[in-house]
């Protein structure tokens, strides 16, 4: 058996953030402020935002450097490994070589406190003393909750309601990191209320939550909404991620001919994928990054690129993005990080330009390569990132079949510790795919035609 290898890069790790808008080929559409339906500018964010954020949010720097505070919290799990899955290319018999990225080595398990650090930085180097946020399967809502640990300051959590009742021990981290947290919806906001009334069994949503936490931001002069993916800002945050890999395969002579990462709003899959995407549109480099979906919330496969509001009850800016609709309610999948109707409008821009790919997969498929994964590397991945873990093996079947030795780079974005129930639900034969009927997504785009 061959060796298995931690491959680390320089002693230093990047210190600067690489920002994607530098070099995109078509910049994006801007922001609208969602009662006047006119551009948004600076002043339509800041009751929600700190300045610093909001500046990054429309910068197009290339670079913009690290905050020192936020180096240092980096450096407790930073720079992350990355493996060669020496015993998954056995199992599968490619000439493939696999490599991936493991950001579940955080103290949150996951890839989120990338950006829920630097948020929590600037909101408190702005006064802020209290962050509102909702979050799905609880990774992001996790890091948000330790990121306030960290400055000192409280978090409310609005978590999606069929996340809470299935994910209970990302409640419990949460708490035991000071966060209150919430199943929503709920009763506390006007966003809620209006939800239960029209169903009262609702699971909830990301769009949901989205505008509970916005709701509770707006109406508090020290508390600032947080988001976890979606936003340009956090795009930015997250690339660390790729900016690290570049280093680590370089010191190995490889350059990844695949770049892949779970999308639901884009975060992980940007923060792996836009460094090198950095190579493809500035000097041609032929890599191919693919952003997987669940087939149960296709936003890439099946939305439409069109201005949307990013929450059920339209109190965000209109973003340019591929979309299902605010409205959409997507089943309740085990990968709650993925059941969000909207998508990056970064993420977006370069999808509708064709300089990235999308593949949806069903549950079944994607539990299959998860237990493959965890059988021969070792590591229990969590449902959502388990999504980039079935194109990993399909692309490296796909080299198997044409005889091709390609380099793959996938992102492990979170560990599954918390998500044995759902283990417990695929084993016992109770997970089945859920392809959301092309009709109900129809339905729902045609409600968007009269937004702008």
């Amino acid at each position: 058996m061959k060796e298995r290898k931690i491959i680390l890069p320089e002693k230093d790790m990047p210190r600067r953030w690489y920002n994607i808008q530098a070099d995109m080929p078509n910049p994006l559409q801007p922001p609208l402020n969602p009662a006047t339906k006119k551009p948004a500018g600076p002043e339509d964010l800041s009751a929600i935002f700190p300045m610093a954020l909001i500046e990054q949010e429309v910068s197009s720097e290339r670079f913009i450097d690290i905050p020192e505070e936020v180096l240092n919290i980096y450096s407790m799990w930073r720079p992350s490994p990355l493996y060669r899955a020496y015993k998954l290319e056995e199992a599968l018999g490619t000439p493939a070589k696999i490599y991936y990225k493991h950001e579940g080595v955080s103290p949150a398990g996951s890839h989120k406190p990338n950006t829920a650090v630097a948020q929590a930085y600037y909101n408190k180097a702005a006064g802020i003393k209290r962050l509102s946020t909702e979050t799905g399967a609880g990774q992001w809502g996790s890091s948000l909750a330790l990121a306030c640990n960290y400055f000192d300051m409280e978090c409310k959590v609005f978590m999606v309601k069929i996340s809470y009742t299935q994910k209970p021990y990302r409640r419990s981290m949460m708490e035991v990191w000071g966060a209150d947290v919430y199943a929503s919806p709920t009763e506390m906001t006007k966003s809620g209320r209006d939800v239960l009334a029209k169903d009262a069994d609702s699971n909830g949503s990301l769009g949901i939550a989205i505008s509970e936490a916005v709701e509770d931001a707006a109406g508090r002069d020290d508390t600032n909404y947080s988001l976890g993916s979606v936003l340009n800002h956090v795009m930015l945050h997250q690339t660390i991620i790729g900016q690290e890999c570049h280093k680590q395969l370089e010191m190995v002579g490889e350059y990844p001919d695949f770049v892949i990462g779970c999308c639901g709003g884009g975060s992980n899959f940007a923060g792996i994928s836009f460094p090198f995407l950095h190579d493809k549109i500035r000097d041609d480099r032929k890599v191919r990054a693919i952003a997987v979906e669940p087939e149960a919330c296709p936003t890439l496969s099946k939305g439409a690129f069109t201005y949307d509001y990013g929450d059920v009850a339209m109190y965000t800016p209109l973003l340019m993005m591929y979309t299902l609709g605010h409205d959409f309610m997507p089943p309740g999948i085990h990968a709650g990080g993925l059941r969000y109707h909207g998508e990056s409008p970064l993420v977006s821009q370069l999808y509708n330009d064709g300089l990235i790919e999308a593949r949806a997969y069903g549950q079944e498929g994607v539990f299959e390569a998860a237990l493959t994964f965890s059988r021969t590397e070792g590591i229990l991945p969590a449902p959502e990132t388990a999504h980039a873990i079935k194109a990993a093996i399909d692309v490296a079947m796909e080299c198997k079949e044409a005889g091709e030795e390609k380099t793959i780079l996938f992102n492990l974005s979170g560990h599954g510790h918390f998500d044995l129930t759902a283990y417990d639900d695929y084993l016992a034969g109770k997970i089945k795919d859920v392809d959301y009927p092309q009709e109900l997504i129809d339905q729902s785009i045609a409600s968007l035609e009269k937004i702008v």
